[in-house]
């Protein structure tokens, strides 16, 4: 009788996501392509695109209290996410067989929606971890401390993970990597500007606020804030900057277990790796030596008692966000309101969602699938990213400052590139995680602890050329340099980035610039650093680097000319490799979109190439708070979304013709003053 409930559940299931699905979709087809109420045609497109194409859709959509940014990715992924929100609320109202992967769905979103009993249990379920900690007494004990978190997906001291080997990208080898820190990045405890100064405080105040939830009085609470302050400086003191951990052959430095264990022997290496489940990795990758080095300093020379404190903060901090409210709220006030200026947090369905979302990423993906993403569109999206590989073989051919050798190898690299489009071909199995009826918070460790395993699994096995690296249900696209591979999820495949019946005009400005963008990122500042393989070599000549070089200069120039808020100007060598992407991106899809579109007269008012720089406008549009561009400013290596548009089409000449862009208007560029990369 079970079984016949189970099969009926799945069967209502589909009729109603369904439902869900035509309903969406005839939602969004009503709306055209290029909406004239998202314009501001009081400005010159000239003088400011970024206004002109969406100085209407920014007054139509203020930012939302609960963010820091909202933009047409952010609204998508809205969309997507109450299309996730439906199916996992239908497959929680279904008959379940106990243990079966739609029950898991169900009891981890469950127990995170309740609230009640989250308030009630408080730190019961932490409580013992923290007694553990307590109980340390030497340094060994601190090392098998941290040996414990890392297994739960926690990064106290530094960070491991599997990847492939940059050399051999056949193989998947252990990483390991500078981590151990509470705020998003090192140059936060180290600059000296008045943003830094500040966060320092607020991270402090949070620190202490923390440490009084758990039960220590206010004086020893704000002494130890202070120890793990002390002890995050120095892991940021011995950390990379973001900009060198850009460079592959700077983090790439592989060694045997024999040789870590020399470069860094106060860390027992050998039991370490047996308690992540790995045995002897044999070769081990050091993202940043000297970050390795120091570590094994510190073990040494920093108090037991010391530890312990940093590992309870590191415990209560990875946790607090599964917590009661007061834990939450303490989280949200430095990670929300002090980071990125957020006004109050996003509902608690949308947090537990995601947190949903990420622990059964596939198996939710497997029903977004089914139930959101027609057989048409991946039809249409082939075709788009074959015209597109066919448009930027024709402009490496058409270099002229790139070398016939050179040219030979990249054209093989790209012939060379995988495309994977929707969903995996192979999905993944749930069946070893374990979800309970117990606790939220002891079920996001089960699950962090089963993810940790998974990825560490694959430590000396061969790269599993069909996983993806993001869910059909996540708005947003990829290149990998180790696969050669680029990969669109499913979700992504809705407007106003892809158009089901669109014109050519608004497909190609959008989402064939999106594919353009992941296609070039092979060939970007880090990208031309993999061979066709995946692997880190050099396959150009001196003479093409250096020619390469001087052009990505123009660009960097650019960039950092854009003032971002007041004084402060955007980073244009840490965005570098974005900013290749977005104009190789635009100039490929624009070529594409020259063969392919068959509409010659005006839509709307609008040309096909106006339509074009529309889409690609649009798809860039966005509102953000203050601290929101400092804070990215300085930790994101994609330049915001204004200068995402005006960056790239002050270099096209295409767009110059399209929108009459003349001599004396803010985004007309001398030609010789204009970067020409891909």
């Amino acid at each position: 009788m079970k079984k016949n409930l189970v099969v009926i559940s799945i069967s209502l299931f589909m009729i109603i996501a369904t439902l869900l699905s035509c309903a969406e979709q005839k939602k969004t087809s009503s709306a055209p392509a290029i909406d004239p109420v998202n314009l501001d045609k009081t400005v010159v497109p000239g003088n400011d695109f970024d206004t002109y194409a969406n100085g209407g859709w920014k007054k139509l959509n203020p930012l939302p209290a609960d963010r820091g940014r909202f933009g047409s990715f952010d609204q998508l992924a809205e969309v997507a996410e109450k299309q996730v929100n439906d199916l996992v609320k239908t497959t929680a109202a279904a008959n379940n067989a106990k243990g079966s992967v739609p029950d898991k769905i169900a009891t981890l979103f469950n127990s995170g929606m309740d609230s009640s009993k989250i308030e009630k249990q408080g730190l019961e379920y932490i409580t013992p971890y923290l007694k553990e900690i307590d109980q340390i007494n030497t340094p060994d004990e601190v090392q098998q401390a941290i040996n414990r978190f890392h297994q739960y997906g926690f990064s106290p001291l530094f960070g491991i993970y599997a990847s492939a080997d940059s050399r051999n990208s056949s193989m998947v080898i252990a990483q390991l990597t500078q981590a151990g820190i509470g705020m998003p990045d090192r140059d936060y405890y180290l600059n000296e500007d008045p943003r830094s100064v500040d966060l320092r405080a607020k991270y402090i105040t949070y620190m202490t606020a923390m440490f009084k939830l758990i039960g220590n009085d206010e004086a020893t609470s704000a002494a130890n804030a202070q120890k793990v302050m002390a002890l995050e400086t120095r892991l940021a003191k011995a950390s990379m900057s973001r900009l060198e951990r850009r460079d592959p052959n700077k983090t790439y430095n592989k060694v045997t277990t024999e040789e870590l264990i020399k470069r860094s022997p106060s860390f027992n290496w050998n039991r370490y790796f047996a308690e992540m489940g790995i045995g002897d990795p044999g070769s081990v990758n050091l993202n940043q030596p000297a970050f390795l080095q120091e570590i094994s300093n510190m073990l040494t020379t920093i108090p037991v008692d010391d530890w312990k404190i940093y590992l309870k903060w590191n415990l209560i901090n990875e946790t607090a966000s599964y917590l009661s409210a007061d834990f939450v709220q303490a989280s949200f006030d430095f990670y929300g309101k002090a980071m990125t200026g957020t006004e109050v947090m996003r509902p608690r369905w949308k947090r537990v969602l995601g947190v949903t979302s990420d622990a059964l990423s596939e198996a939710l993906g497997q029903l977004y699938v089914k139930a959101y993403f027609p057989q048409e569109a991946k039809d249409r999206m082939i075709k788009l990213v074959s015209n597109l590989r066919v448009s930027l073989g024709e402009r490496i051919q058409a270099l002229e400052w790139m070398s016939a050798e050179t040219k030979q190898k990249g054209m093989e690299k790209l012939a060379a590139i995988n495309v994977k489009i929707g969903y995996p071909d192979k999905w993944r199995d749930y069946s070893n995680l374990e979800i309970l009826d117990d606790a939220y918070v002891m079920n996001v460790l089960r699950a962090n602890k089963f993810e940790t395993g998974f990825g560490l699994s694959k430590i000396n096995k061969p790269v599993d050329k069909l996983e993806w690296g993001m869910s059909p249900q996540t708005v947003n696209a990829y290149y990998s340099p180790n696969k050669n591979e680029i990969v669109f999820p499913a979700a992504i495949l809705q407007p106003p980035f892809f158009f089901k019946d669109g014109d050519d005009a608004v497909n190609y400005g959008a989402i064939g610039v999106v594919i353009g963008h992941e296609m070039t990122h092979g060939f970007d500042d880090k990208g031309c650093k993999f061979d066709k393989e995946g692997n880190l070599t050099d396959w150009w000549t001196p003479e093409d680097s250096k020619l390469f070089e001087e052009r990505t200069k123009v660009l960097v120039d650019q960039y950092d000319s854009f003032v971002v808020l007041d004084t402060i100007h955007a980073n244009g060598q840490l965005s570098l490799g974005e900013n290749i992407a977005d104009l190789g991106g635009l100039n490929i899809s624009h070529q594409a979109f020259l063969k392919a579109n068959k509409q010659k007269e005006p839509i709307d008012g609008f040309t096909p190439e106006q339509r074009f720089f529309l889409a690609y406008a649009h798809i860039w549009g966005q509102n953000t708070r203050d601290k929101e561009i400092l804070r990215r400013t300085k930790e994101d290596v994609h330049s915001l979304g204004r200068f995402r548009i005006l960056g790239p089409l002050q270099n096209l000449p295409e767009f110059y013709a399209a929108f009459d862009v003349k001599p004396g208007q803010t985004m007309y560029l001398e030609p010789d003053k204009r970067a020409k990369i891909w």
